[in-house]
């Protein structure tokens, strides 16, 4: 009954962004479990935090009892030598399809944002009060956006993620305030019509 209900859980989607960032890291360089902890804090502290070492080690079990990563015996001479963690064929291939699979997620997150702000058409007001809002925690939280990249190729790991994030924030802001700009435009006319839950005017 517990190998049937491993094989269950096994199945399900695995929805976690950590093991999906942790399995990136293994497909990235094999490593042991404490230095793969130490790369995750450096590559994703401030965009995916994790409680403690040990979130790590239990994400690292349950990538390995699907099958996505296997355990290495270690090589080192000292009394307990360290297993290592590398991808398997199967964790190389669905870590490929997932990153794939974001950009319908993430259009989907989108589109249900603006389906759900546009419950407001009856109340432009507040329409407008939650996209200033989300507005200005927007670009708090886009930072500084620097300019066009140079043509130099980033020199090591670390240039290259600084480089792709600063050019994705720099697009997707300029395309978000365009888009802010025409919802207010909308949501504006909007105020200035009467509205059919309009209570009658004395």
């Amino acid at each position: 009954m517990g190998g049937a209900a491993a094989r269950k859980t096994s199945d399900k989607a695995m929805t976690s962004s950590v093991n999906w960032a942790l399995l990136g890291l293994v497909i990235e360089r094999p490593s042991y479990g404490l230095e793969l902890a130490h790369r995750f804090q450096r590559v994703y502290a401030d965009v995916l935090p994790v409680s403690s070492e040990s979130h790590i080690y239990a994400a690292l079990d349950r990538l390995k009892d699907r099958s996505l990563i296997e355990i290495v015996p270690g090589t080192d001479r000292g009394r307990q030598p360290k297993a290592h963690y590398r991808v398997t064929p199967f964790g190389l291939l669905s870590y490929e399809e997932w990153l794939v699979a974001q950009v319908d997620d993430e259009r989907r997150r989108q589109e249900l944002w603006v389906r759900q702000l546009a419950i407001f058409a009856p109340d432009p007001a507040a329409a407008l009060r939650v996209l200033g809002r989300f507005e200005s925690q927007y670009l708090r939280g886009a930072g500084q956006i620097g300019g066009s990249p140079d043509n130099s190729a980033a020199t090591s790991r670390a240039e290259l993620i600084d480089e792709l994030v600063a050019e994705q924030r720099r697009l997707e802001a300029g395309g978000m305030l365009s888009w802010f700009r025409f919802a207010q435009e909308r949501f504006e006319a909007l105020a200035g019509k009467p509205q059919i839950d309009d209570p009658p005017r004395a």
